[in-house]
């Protein structure tokens, strides 16, 4: 969870019964376990959020509804500005003095004669990305966001529907997947019925970061499994490692949690132990990304990581991580390495160096793109720090003499033996979609409407 917490159930007076909790420092069902005997009624919507509350529920030309949004609103200025000059009186804020997304999105919605013209009049409307689910006369109704950036899928079982961002919340609830909406499409849900209000669209952007990093181990996106896919990719990176360095190295680790499938995959490939040489700790600590704050940030990763000092001392480490962000973190870990005995420290990176900020999916909120590692190393390189993308073009190119001087100064600022990062052909072959229906803005600033980068 992130920081907000919420649900809401329509009983069958047709009214909402709403209750939405803080669990930035709590687990989401701590805060709910009594709540949740006291809601009646047979459809209802929940959200776990990073600022604002949700679900809000709402009075529109056609009905009361209750909605959850995910997404991210690039122009949302510019929409209320619209909104206010049209006539509409005010928009509520969030704790942080922003707008809130959810309340926006549903402004948009209700400026249309129907639900499911305005779901799409809104997705028309926006630029960034939204999903959505929306509850309403006893039904739910889900739409994936319009080039289906973020997962929508559904599940069923004898006598009820259910549709989740994560497959996994299905297995224990004995629920089998029955549908993956398709990008922008729209559905109708009742407790024994899927109906089709909006086909899909023919062009998709899933964002690949899901199985690298974002995605729950058990949960599966248009069909295929996150665990799995990074094992491949990991096996991936040992295929294309010197077998020189493979030889010289004494254990494979991964950085908890999301590294480790990418290191038992480099592992398995390689052939060379691996072994744990840190520990999670974390029923008291938040996600170690999501504080504003990054000292707190610091001290929420060191904290969450227990080296085992057996695995460690006198030992030439090669370690798998998911990505390599700030590089705030790993620097300290690297150091902790060094200080609990390691020789050597060799990392890993499952995905290519992240030079572009997403300004599709709210998942991170870096200040600046020279809070990327791998950006502020370019900026270095340049010795300006106004990157235009006739300047980042060249670094973009896999294993280029520009390209290995990024990697390079990457390298030096984590004190790093050797560092590599996974190439873009080779992170979509492990994935196993087709190159056009993937997001790679992040690593190379191309997209069906951004092309900062190409």
């Amino acid at each position: 969870g992130t920081r907000r917490g919420g649900l809401a159930v329509q009983g069958e007076n047709g009214k909402f019964s709403r209750r939405i909790h803080d669990i930035s420092n709590a687990q989401f069902r701590s805060k709910f376990d009594s709540d949740v005997v006291a809601l009646a009624g047979n459809s209802g919507i929940g959200v776990i959020s990073d600022t604002e509350d949700q679900p809000l529920v709402i009075s529109s030309r056609f009905g009361n509804f209750a909605i959850v949004t995910v997404g991210r609103i690039n122009n949302i200025e510019e929409i209320a500005r619209e909104a206010f000059a049209s006539g509409c009186t005010h928009l509520s804020e969030t704790i942080g003095g922003e707008l809130n997304q959810t309340e926006v999105i549903a402004m948009l919605i209700s400026r249309k004669d129907s639900l499911i013209d305005g779901i799409s009049y809104m997705q028309e409307k926006i630029d960034g990305s939204c999903s959505l689910l929306v509850a309403m006369n006893g039904k739910v109704y889900a739409a994936r966001d319009r080039y289906g950036r973020t997962p929508v899928v559904i599940g069923t079982k004898p006598g009820a529907k259910a549709a989740a961002m994560e497959s996994t919340a299905f297995p224990n609830l004995e629920y089998s997947i029955e549908h993956e909406l398709g990008p922008g499409e729209i559905a109708e849900i009742s407790a024994d019925t899927v109906k089709t209000l909006k086909a899909p669209g023919d062009q998709m952007k899933i964002c690949s970061f899901f199985w690298v990093y974002y995605g729950y181990p058990s949960s599966s996106y248009e069909s295929i499994n996150t665990e799995a896919a990074r094992c491949r990719n990991g096996a991936s990176m040992a295929e294309a490692e010197d077998p020189a360095l493979i030889a010289n190295i004494d254990t494979i680790c991964g950085i908890p949690d999301s590294g480790i499938p990418h290191a038992i995959g480099y592992s398995n490939a390689c052939g060379k132990p691996y072994k744990r040489s840190f520990v999670k700790y974390t029923p008291t600590w938040p996600r170690s990304f999501m504080p504003q704050n990054q000292k707190l940030r610091e001290l929420v990763a060191k904290m969450k990581l227990i080296p085992i000092r057996d695995f460690i001392k006198g030992k030439r480490l090669l370690f798998c991580d998911d990505s390599i962000v700030r590089g705030n973190q790993l620097k300290e870990t690297v150091k902790r390495l060094y200080a609990d005995g390691a020789l050597e420290v060799h990392m890993r990176s499952a995905c290519p160096p992240l030079i572009f900020g997403c300004p599709f999916i709210n998942f991170s909120r870096s200040r600046t793109e020279l809070d990327l590692a791998a950006r502020r190393a370019i900026a270095k390189l340049e010795n300006r720090e106004d990157l235009t993308p006739e300047l980042i073009a060249p670094y973009l190119e896999f294993d280029s003499p520009k390209y290995q001087a990024m990697v390079e100064e990457v390298r030096r600022e984590l004190d790093l033996t050797t560092l590599k990062y996974q190439s873009l052909d080779r992170l979509l072959e492990a994935i196993g979609l087709p190159k056009e229906k993937v997001c790679t803005y992040c690593w190379n600033g191309c997209d069906i409407n951004r092309k900062d980068g190409c």
